[in-house]
């Protein structure tokens, strides 16, 4: 097994750009904004925990917790890479659904025909799709601006 399916998340409520990025980046990120970081810390063996709650920090003495400081989204996914020494190797930039954490796998074209503005379809050849919740992706403009963040995160 990878290092990318070896890391898996559990991120707190307050962090929920963090675990977008890090779902962008395509690492296992378990996050319901509904869930204290007391309630995560029993998501199960496996998960590392990110919480900026210090109470939590203070009591789980487990080397599965980083306690992130900044208030910045990119500082405090530089800190979660910085502190467990992720690798631009180690992740797999655009293979799970941002919205359900769900790999997600290319789609034939015709079949989401109806999904997309007329735009997009006539306009792209490449569409994946999660099989959780039915988001379409295609490689746009923000796609680009994504791959950029991540180049300068592994700087």
């Amino acid at each position: 097994m990878d290092r990318a399916n070896e890391m898996r998340f559990a991120v707190e409520n307050t962090l929920g750009k963090l675990a977008k990025w890090l779902r962008i980046l395509g690492f296992d990120t378990f996050y319901k904004p509904d869930l204290s970081a007391e309630k995560l810390m029993d998501m199960g063996p496996g998960r590392i925990l990110l919480t900026r709650t210090a109470r939590i920090r203070d009591v789980n003495t487990s080397p599965k917790l980083v306690f992130i400081t900044s208030d910045n989204p990119f500082e405090q996914l530089r800190e979660v890479i910085e502190t467990l020494g992720i690798a631009p190797k180690d992740a797999r930039p655009f293979s799970r659904c941002v919205r359900c954490n769900t790999m997600i796998r290319e789609v034939d074209k015709d079949s989401i025909r109806k999904r997309v503005p007329d735009y997009i379809w006539e306009t792209h050849d490449t569409f994946r799709s999660c099989s959780q919740c039915g988001r379409i992706y295609w490689p746009g403009s923000h796609t680009q601006r994504s791959r950029d963040i991540i180049k300068r995160l592994f700087k």
